[in-house]
């Protein structure tokens, strides 16, 4: 019998493919560890991820700056508006002796709170400056109370349209006033605060003036025109 003609023997046979059939577990084992071990250093996956990238890390936002607030400035309230000519009359006359010479303002911030409600034509303007300076004091005299805290504000005790008022529209020239233009008279007490040698103390005065108004038709609401002299209103 030739040698190289021989067959295999059947044993020889089964031993090899038992050695392959070893080597391909032995395979798929360490595939399904290095599977299982990748796994556990993973996580778990989103059903929507993809193998694009890292997976987003959590989100976090800064809390909001706040700006520190500013404290804002001491302003005079405003008029009131109106168009009744003596509810209009009221509050002017209310703003215009409500003053305290300890808010840091200045005899010029009040009045040009009653400026910003005079006349939009303008043609009062000036003498209605020098009406309202009347009513306040002079800055040296405002320094000088200032010491002494003092502040002042008005109870109104009656508000009406003097008789007077008619006789001047009488003899007033056509044109000369203009629609809506009235006259309020105001009468009531003026107060006074401060402080004297650590002690409060106050004083009242009773006062009285006229508002020379004007309004409807003119104007939808009331401005101011003029103010009399204190103490000496139309009657």
């Amino acid at each position: 019998m030739h040698l190289l003609g021989m067959s295999p023997a059947p044993t020889d046979t089964r031993n090899r493919r038992r050695l392959v059939a070893l080597i391909a577990a032995g395979i798929v084992l360490l595939l399904l560890a290095g599977v299982g071990v990748y796994g556990l250093l993973a996580g778990p996956r989103s059903s929507t991820s993809t193998d694009d990238g890292p997976e987003p890390g959590p989100v976090t936002t800064a809390p909001p700056t706040v700006a520190p607030s500013t404290p804002r400035p001491p302003r005079v309230p405003a008029v009131p508006r109106s168009a009744d000519p003596t509810t209009f009359a009221q509050g002017l006359a209310s703003t215009l002796f409500a003053w305290d010479t300890a808010s840091g303002l200045w005899p010029l911030d009040y009045t040009s709170a009653i400026l910003a409600v005079g006349d939009p034509s303008g043609d009062e303007q000036a003498g209605l400056a020098s009406d309202v300076a009347a009513y306040l004091p002079t800055r040296d005299a405002w320094i000088e109370l200032r010491q002494y805290a003092t502040r002042q504000h008005l109870t109104i005790d009656t508000a009406y349209v003097p008789d007077a008022w008619a006789d001047a529209i009488a003899r007033a020239q056509p044109g000369q006033l203009a629609p809506g233009t009235t006259a309020i008279t105001i009468e009531g007490t003026r107060h006074r605060a401060g402080v004297w040698n650590g002690q409060a103390v106050t004083s009242e005065h009773p006062v009285a003036f006229t508002v020379f108004v004007v309004c409807a038709p003119t104007y939808p609401t009331c401005h101011l025109l003029r103010l009399s002299q204190l103490d000496n209103p139309l009657r």
